[in-house]
């Protein structure tokens, strides 16, 4: 299977993803993580052959690349592209319910394995977010320890801290634009 692999620039410095031909999400790392393996390194060794940026990455990324340009520019809140790549049966319920939290919100590690029926501990919840292939897209930095502390994000807690703080500041509505703010009397 190939991977597409493309870049943007972010308010976390950049980022490198990787998309499949149907263009879903095979992996994201930001630049600046502490992760020891490349996303290149790690797809090479999941056995996908590489597709540096060119005209067919353009092809296979664009969706990828316009959500990650949008939730950057504070237009997006969630991503609705698939993850292509594939934990156990845990790690897929974790990250499920991980993406179910808002924007801009923390759930802690305890609540989620409360949440996906008590099937493991906040532990095993932890391992789950740390073997996420896609940060970011499935938003595991929005996980906390029990007293709302940092605790663990496979790019390093620094990162981690900075992407609470960029959704806590671009929390205002996203209002659609050519609505009036108030609507016309229809009596009258």
């Amino acid at each position: 299977m190939k991977a597409y692999l493309d870049e943007i620039g972010s308010p976390m410095g950049q980022i490198d993803f990787a998309t499949d031909e149907a263009g879903s999400f095979l992996g994201l790392r930001f630049r600046e993580g502490r992760r020891s393996l490349s996303l290149e390194k790690e797809l090479e060794r999941a056995g996908f052959d590489l597709v540096a940026r060119n005209a067919w990455t353009f092809m296979y990324a664009t969706g990828a690349r316009e959500q990650l340009v949008g939730y950057f520019a504070g237009e997006r809140r969630l991503f609705d592209l698939p993850v292509a790549r594939k934990g156990s049966d845990f790690e897929e319920a974790v990250w499920e319910e991980i993406s179910c939290i808002p924007f801009g919100e923390t759930r802690t590690y305890g609540q989620v394995a409360e949440t996906i029926g008590g099937t493991g501990d906040a532990q095993e919840v932890g391992k789950a977010c740390a073997a996420n292939p896609v940060l970011l897209v499935v938003p595991c930095h929005r996980v906390v320890g029990a007293d709302g502390s940092l605790k663990g994000y496979a790019d390093g807690l620094p990162l981690k801290a900075r992407l609470l703080a960029f959704e806590k500041e671009n929390q205002k509505p996203l209002f659609a634009q050519g609505i009036p703010e108030t609507s016309p009397d229809p009596v009258g």
